[in-house]
């Protein structure tokens, strides 16, 4: 007679770790990542209102089906970090498709779609609000038509009365930010849309999407983001900060989020580019983003 011991077929199967699914609803299904995404979450949410979400958006836009699931992943869970749902319900963040082009023997080419966090200018007052710091934060758009003032120094002040005449207001000429501190005080900056033009041309996303569909919303965006650099903020709004910016520039990776190797999330951290780097990326062609109909819309 063996002295082998008998070995349960069962009882092994289920001592086996079940690696992470590969697809993007997969993963978003699985406990285990669940579990990882609650370790990130503020109080206010809850992985699973945030996976079924992110499911949501993921099946509102066909083209995030060919981006890597690695990056879509990714982008969720910087969402969980920084509190905020993706989708049009708040306007918070959005994630998008972004084609991600290589030199290839001296040639652009297209060789993969990844998943982008793009931060609404919504989710940037948001996150002020949260930082306990600021009382008030506030974006508005500037029309030809519109009564507008302000002047900077010892005697700031800022005065806009819009127009009562839709049809005639005219073009768009300025945004501005105002932030009300707890503390008493207030800070104020102000764009001429040439100013914001400027800042669309560096965008390698600044010829499609957003920026051409919802033009004031991203005006909007940009003059809070400026405004944040004299502002007292928290990390989460100097994270979202330069996430948007990385998503601007085309250098946004939320690859690293996720493990490969051993199929846990929260492995990765981002990681500045090299000048060289920086320098290759500004001489890529500009991504091609698929638009998502209805975002940054509705009213502030």
């Amino acid at each position: 007679m063996s002295n082998t011991a008998s070995i349960n077929p069962l009882t092994q199967r289920s001592n086996e770790k079940k690696p992470v699914p590969k697809d993007i609803q997969g993963m978003l299904k699985d406990p285990r990542i669940h579990a990882e995404l609650s370790l990130a979450l503020p109080k206010h949410m809850t992985p699973d209102r945030l996976a079924r979400i992110a499911l949501t958006e993921f099946r509102k836009t066909p083209k995030l089906a060919q981006c890597e699931p690695k990056s879509f992943l990714g982008a969720v869970i910087q969402c969980a970090q920084l509190g905020l749902e993706p989708g049009n319900s708040l306007g918070h963040a959005y994630i998008l498709p972004f084609d991600r082009r290589e030199n290839v023997n001296g040639k652009w080419q297209t060789v993969g779609t990844d998943a982008q966090l793009i931060i609404g200018y919504r989710g940037m007052i948001d996150l002020a609000r949260r930082s306990g710091q600021i009382m008030s934060l506030q974006a508005h758009a500037v029309y030809e038509g519109d009564h507008f003032d302000f002047a900077y120094g010892l005697d700031e002040r800022l005065s806009h009365i819009p127009t009562s005449d839709i049809e005639k207001r005219g073009g768009l000429i300025a945004v501005y930010a105002v932030a009300k501190l707890v503390g008493g005080g207030h800070q104020i900056e102000v764009m001429w849309r040439s100013d914001v033009e400027q800042i669309q041309k560096q965008s390698k996303a600044g010829n499609n999407g957003p920026w051409k569909t919802h033009f004031e919303e991203m005006a909007k965006k940009t003059v809070i983001r400026r405004l944040f650099k004299y502002l007292p903020v928290s990390v989460e709004i100097q994270r979202a900060t330069m996430l948007d910016e990385n998503a601007e520039s085309g250098a946004q990776d939320n690859r690293g989020f996720y493990g490969e190797a051993t199929g846990d999330v929260f492995d990765g951290e981002y990681e500045q580019q090299s000048d060289a780097k920086k320098a290759e990326s500004a001489n890529q062609p500009e991504a091609q983003g698929e638009e998502q109909p209805g975002m940054f819309e509705g009213a502030q």
